[in-house]
């Protein structure tokens, strides 16, 4: 009898001593902090780069020990080609693209594409900060994305190599760089001028050797890439956007803890205002170091010209506005106002 009861405590113990072997990794598992992997293809030291430190900054405040977050630049991790596909298949779980990467996604993306469409980049700001901006983030859910925020590159800026560039007449035969968009596409065959589509990484050389006229940029890239030294004239037309998303994967941010969830979304605000504010600042510098290198004629449109250009670009809003809706084009040209 002694034996046996021996032998039961010393099975409970042996049990025991197994269950608390098996809960110490559920324990350390449970206490893992969720890492997030945020990819993108840019310096540190650009506006993008700086917006992505401040997240992991701030997401990591406030919640230390629970959230990490890796910061991957400069293509470290994947390439422009790469990286939503990487996303989607949960490879990285933060990316922020040109909005121009989005219209196999959604068409209504294209909205940013329409020339003329914003006056300016506070118009831009009241329109993504607006109801139909907002819907835009949630519009790829179904296609497995979802947006938290739009950072700025900036206004678009227009330059040839001639020494006029006020109305639309003056483009009239040139051939222009473009990305790869129907939009931009449509915009230069609409002005009667010649659309090429190029790599960023080859614009500069194309520009110096003639095999295209022009280009569209903003003044922070027209800077940093030298095309003001191979252009004699940059019209300040701020007649397009090009701006990022900053995406993750919508079925792993929705099985987020709902407290972890609500803290990046505040985080992501707050970085998004440090981003854009130092895009803002950047365009603004690089202009002035621009105008004082005085390579390349700065011109100044008036209202006057402006209009012009704007009633030549509605054809191309009434071609595309089809696949983007009326409903946005109505509101980005409200936030004008």
């Amino acid at each position: 009898m002694k034996i046996a009861n021996r032998m039961r405590r010393q099975l409970l113990a042996t049990v025991g001593i197994m269950a608390g072997a098996l809960a110490m990794p559920m324990v350390a598992l449970a206490q893992a902090p969720i890492v997030i992997k945020f990819s993108h293809v840019v310096a540190d030291q650009t506006p993008k780069g700086q917006g992505a430190l401040k997240f992991k900054e701030l997401a990591e405040k406030k919640f230390p020990g629970r959230v990490t977050v890796q910061v991957f630049p400069s293509s470290q991790l994947f390439g422009d080609g790469k990286e939503l596909e990487a996303l989607l298949l949960g490879d990285v779980q933060l990316i922020a693209p040109s909005l121009s990467k989005f219209d196999r996604y959604t068409k209504k993306i294209q909205v940013f594409d329409l020339p003329f469409l914003f006056d300016d980049i506070a118009a831009v700001d009241a329109f993504q900060a607006g109801p139909k901006g907002q819907e835009l983030l949630g519009s790829m859910v179904n296609r497995g994305l979802r947006g938290l925020g739009y950072w700025h590159n900036g206004m678009k800026q227009m330059s040839t190599n001639q020494d006029k560039l006020v109305r639309p007449e003056d483009v009239k035969n040139l051939k222009f760089r473009i990305q790869a968009s129907d939009v931009l596409e449509a915009q230069f065959r609409a002005l009667n001028a010649s659309p090429q589509k190029m790599s960023f990484s080859e614009v500069y050389q194309g520009l110096q050797t003639g095999v295209v006229d022009g280009q569209e940029n903003t003044w922070s890239n027209i800077y940093s890439q030298k095309f003001f030294e191979v252009q004699k004239t940059i019209a300040e037309t701020n007649h397009g956007v090009i701006d990022y998303m900053v995406v993750t994967n919508a079925k792993w941010w929705d099985g987020l803890p709902a407290d972890i969830r609500k803290g990046l979304g505040e985080a992501m605000v707050q970085a998004t205002a440090h981003a854009n504010k130092l895009a803002n600042d950047f365009n603004e510098a690089d202009r002035k170091k621009i105008a004082e290198a005085g390579k390349a004629k700065i011109q100044k449109l008036s209202k006057e010209d402006v209009a012009v250009w704007r009633k030549s670009m509605e054809p191309v809003w009434k071609k595309f506005e089809g696949d983007i809706g009326r409903d946005l084009i109505d509101a980005a040209l409200k936030s004008n106002k």
